[in-house]
Parts: structure tokens; C-alpha cells; sequence
């Protein structure tokens, strides 16, 4: 076997070895991403929504959260204004809970651009059920 062959051999057996590890544990990597499910019945969800902002995603899905299955709300908004915006997130849950924060949670790298998207994950403590009703409030603040 010449070096030509031998390299070729040695390289076509670390190309499979990587497919072969990839396919093994691609089941437990798509088992770790948490599934997402509609956050309320239809009919159920309220939004008042600035005229600056587009609600994008609201999607829910359960994932541990300081040692706990919890509720998680993921809201992506998009800036349709034609200046940069910051934004104050509001999610009220019937179970007279309720989270939210800014969008984005920092200015150190800006604010959201025009045409831009951003997005936030809000873990709802201590509840490990989907909510019956939900009223989203999304409005800018003044920079």
C-alpha cells in the first residue's frame, strides 16, 4: 500500500467515523430542545400591541428551570417603525402571574434597528402548566 492509498484509506475512515457519530447522538441532541405547543386556547389570548412593534413568535414550551419543569414564553418582535426601538414585554396569565422585561434587556449594543427582529425567553417561576388565558402587552419606551 503506497502513501497515496494509505491517506486516502485514513481519511475516508474519519469521514465515516464522524457520520456514524453524528447519526448516533442526533436523537439525544433533538431530544434536549424542548417542544414547542400554542401558549393559549384559541380565542384565549389578548394583545395589545404598539404600533412600532410586530409580534413576530409567541410560542410556549416546558424546560427545567431552577431545579423545576417551568413554563417558558418566547416572544419575537420585530421593529416596523423607521427609528430604533426599545420595547417593555408584558404576558398577564390568568393565574394572577405574569412576567416580562425589555427587549433588548441591555442598550450596551444598541437598540432594535429598523426591520430588525429580537427576541426574549421569559421562564413564568412556579408554574408548570399551560395558562388558560393570556394578555400580551408590548409598548416602547421613550429612549
Amino acid at each position: 500500500m503506497n502513501a497515496f492509498q494509505r491517506t486516502f484509506l485514513v481519511s475516508a475512515l474519519a469521514v465515516g467515523m464522524t457520520l456514524l457519530w453524528g447519526v448516533a447522538f442526533m436523537p439525544a441532541m433533538a431530544a434536549d430542545q424542548p417542544e414547542t405547543f400554542p401558549c393559549v386556547a384559541e380565542g384565549k389570548l389578548e394583545k395589545e400591541i404598539s404600533p412600532e412593534a410586530e409580534l413576530v413568535e409567541l410560542s410556549c414550551f416546558m424546560k427545567k428551570w431552577e431545579g423545576a419543569k417551568t413554563l417558558h414564553f418566547k416572544v419575537t418582535l420585530k421593529n416596523v417603525s423607521d427609528k430604533p426601538q426599545r420595547y417593555r414585554v408584558n404576558l398577564f396569565l390568568d393565574q394572577c402571574k405574569g412576567v416580562g422585561g425589555l427587549i433588548p434587556r441591555k442598550t450596551k449594543k444598541g437598540l432594535v434597528k429598523p426591520g430588525a427582529t429580537a427576541s426574549f425567553t421569559y421562564p413564568v417561576g412556579g408554574m408548570s402548566c399551560k395558562p388558560e388565558s393570556l394578555i400580551v402587552r408590548i409598548s416602547t419606551m421613550a429612549p
